[in-house]
């Protein structure tokens, strides 16, 4: 996985995966969740399952010339931006960045490498401005719903990631493969839909004008509370 140097952390054991992680925290002026330290994990958290497996090439084909999780967004990395929300939503977290044929076969492998845990949050790394709290949100809405899907500002509103599966789904993502991703399971048990308001959760990285748009975000977030000083 992609490090950040120079940045201190402590560590923080994630036991559904079983791995002891360095809970880092980049500091993101304007994001009041982003600079809370992470809170201890408990069993009964769900594990964040980090997507970074994808070959970015419509990035490249807009005129990336990197990988579109390592394109920088502010001060870091645009992969940086979206593990910093990761870690100060305090859950457990797992980063798939090893190479699968599709999107499904990327979210079983992580399933498979976090199989006890209590719920799974798939979050594509290339979501670099969702909020610690939508995450936190989504996994307290597992405790009484198979499949939590947020939706922005309003029930109609466009859906978006982390989309949360509790364990009742385990097999079934198990068993995902291609490109279709999760939505067979989404279909077949159903989804919650909650109500955020965070753009952050449609805000996905796939050209270079999408960076564009993500850094417009960006900037004008993390000058928001300059502005209202």
């Amino acid at each position: 996985m992609v490090g950040v140097g120079g940045v201190s952390g402590r560590p923080g054991y994630s036991p559904a995966c079983g791995m002891l992680r360095t809970m880092t925290t980049v500091p993101m002026r304007g994001q009041p969740a982003g600079g809370e330290a992470p809170r201890a994990v408990g069993p009964a958290d769900p594990v964040v399952l980090v997507l970074a497996s994808g070959r970015g090439e419509r990035f490249r084909a807009s005129g990336g010339q990197v990988h579109k999780l390592q394109a920088r967004l502010g001060p870091v990395a645009v992969l940086e931006q979206t593990l910093a929300a990761v870690r100060a939503s305090g859950l457990p977290w797992h980063l798939e960045d090893a190479g699968h044929p599709g999107m499904g076969d990327s979210i079983a492998a992580a399933v498979r490498a976090c199989a006890p845990a209590a719920g799974w949050l798939v979050l594509p790394a290339d979501l670099p401005l969702v909020q610690p709290e939508t995450l936190r949100r989504v996994a307290r809405a597992l405790k009484d719903h198979a499949v939590v899907v947020p939706v922005l500002d309003t029930p109609q509103g466009p859906r978006g990631h982390p989309v949360g599966f509790a364990p009742a789904c385990r097999a079934a993502l198990l068993g995902l493969q291609g490109n279709q991703g999760a939505a067979p399971v989404v279909q077949g048990f159903g989804a919650t839909k909650i109500i955020v308001h965070d753009v952050g959760i449609v805000t996905d990285v796939d050209t270079v004008e999408d960076l564009a748009r993500a850094e417009a975000l960006w900037r004008e977030r993390t000058a928001g509370p300059a502005a209202q000083a």
